[in-house]
């Protein structure tokens, strides 16, 4: 198939109507290839077909594409510096951290897709080019890596797999895209904000009788600038905390969803989103660096009973994905042990992402953002202030020691929903459904994407 951009194919993606796509997207689930059983049973009688690249790469620039510029009209005083970069993605994604690193799985194997922060300047300066000049492929081809030579998969049982998801789950000739949120990034970069004179929370260990998660010395009582008086409505659970980093993680992952869903209707394509989120076995099939932490431990549990529970063997060891390496390079490294023997540690390093000299997001000279002098205004955005910064070490190291992660609740890693592409069995739609259950835009995809030149 053609790659350039000017192609019929390309074209009809790119101007198929947005109202029509809102209006038409549908999960369609039978691909070619399948068989289904009960009420519907049908056998497909054609072979699996396999998306084209141009076919993934539209699919995956929705999802995940570089867009531009992030515009981040903010004060920059104040608690206003909670920006992480200013390169935008086709899915909004809050202070731009773009938490989730998409993985693209087919037939021949599988591929981690680069975000903004994975490239040097240089690199990022490149793909931002190809996708202003609508070189959609090549920019696909030159952000993914292949992470495995063969499709990658769990268990086709329950947990892994529901069971009314496994005839059509992840299946020979599908393009299986997997989200997976990276939140170390994110945790560190709000409690910059939430530990901040602004706003001044005090974090409470709710797993530990709501004592200090580690910031005492920082309370209002103490001369610090943390609210620790309960009547002033800054007190804030641990688990509270952790439970709003997963719910603003997860809207980014429904924009990616939204996205997919819409660019499969442009296309012509099938496909649905189904529930991928057993807490370890994707990021371990995916080939993540895998470390297990005592359930005593992430239970808040104190010493003896933790010591109770290993002396009766009901302590379970809970596997936790803590990074992603392949051939001895580090491709997703969060910020926290075991890159780094600490949490001080790991959050200096997120500071000097954003303010260090010639590289950080704020202080590179303005060449990623779209401002007309990005200097000038990089040199008016202010610093953290070090009292802040102390106090968000002291909050991430006491989370990490007393329960073996970071965040508590789930590690650095987590998946939730997964995301599937396939060319359509026609004659099962045609068989059981009334005509508007397909469009034009499906039935004319085979004529359009792969006819013979």
């Amino acid at each position: 198939m053609n790659h350039d951009p000017s192609h019929p194919e390309f074209r009809s993606a790119g101007t198929y109507p947005l109202l029509d796509a809102l209006m038409h997207r549908r999960s369609r689930r039978f691909a070619k290839g399948l068989r289904l059983d009960g009420p519907l049973a049908y056998q497909s009688a054609q072979e699996p077909q396999p998306l084209s690249v141009e076919e993934e790469a539209l699919l995956a620039f929705a999802a995940a594409g570089f867009s531009g510029y992030a515009l981040a009209e903010l004060p920059y005083q104040a608690g206003g510096n909670i920006m992480r970069q200013f390169v935008a993605r086709t899915s909004a994604s809050g202070d731009a951290l773009h938490n989730y690193v998409l993985f693209i799985i087919n037939d021949d194997g599988a591929w981690m897709l680069k975000r903004p922060q994975d490239f040097a300047p240089d690199e990022l300066a490149a793909r931002l080019e190809e996708v202003r000049t609508g070189r959609i492929v090549e920019w696909y081809e030159q952000s993914r890596v292949r992470i495995a030579d063969r499709r990658v998969e769990v268990a086709r049982e329950v947990p892994f797999t529901l069971r009314f998801n496994q005839y059509d789950s992840n299946v020979r000739g599908s393009t299986f895209f997997l989200p997976v949120a990276e939140l170390t990034a994110a945790y560190i970069n709000g409690m910059l904000f939430t530990l901040g004179k602004e706003f001044g929370a005090y974090p409470l260990d709710d797993h530990h009788g709501y004592q200090p998660a580690g910031i005492s010395q920082f309370a209002r009582s103490r001369g610090g600038p943390l609210y620790d008086d309960p009547h002033d409505g800054r007190a804030a659970p641990l688990s509270g905390i952790e439970t709003l980093l997963y719910e603003l993680a997860t809207v980014e992952l429904g924009g990616i969803v939204q996205n997919l869903g819409l660019m499969t209707q442009a296309l012509g394509l099938g496909g649905f989103s189904h529930f991928a989120a057993h807490p370890s076995a994707w990021l371990e099939a995916l080939g993540f660096r895998m470390e297990t932490v005592s359930a005593a431990r992430l239970s808040g549990a104190g010493a003896f009973p933790s010591f109770l529970a290993r002396a009766l063997h009901r302590d379970l060891a809970v596997p936790t994905a803590v990074g992603l390496e392949v051939g001895g390079q580090v491709l997703i490294r969060p910020y926290a042990p075991p890159y780094y023997a600490n949490m001080e540690q790991a959050v200096r390093a997120y500071l000097d992402a954003k303010y260090g000299a010639g590289t950080g997001a704020f202080r590179n000279g303005g060449a990623a953002t779209g401002w007309r002098d990005g200097a000038a205004v990089q040199a008016g955005i202010p610093l953290y202030a070090e009292e802040t910064v102390a106090a968000t070490m002291a909050y991430c190291e006491y989370v990490y020691s007393r329960y073996g992660r970071f965040p508590a609740l789930s590690g650095p890693f987590r998946t939730l929903i997964a995301y599937q592409a396939h060319h359509l069995d026609l004659e099962f739609y045609e068989r059981y459904y009334r005509p508007d259950a397909l469009t034009a835009t499906q039935r004319d995809h085979q004529r359009v994407w792969h006819a013979s030149p």
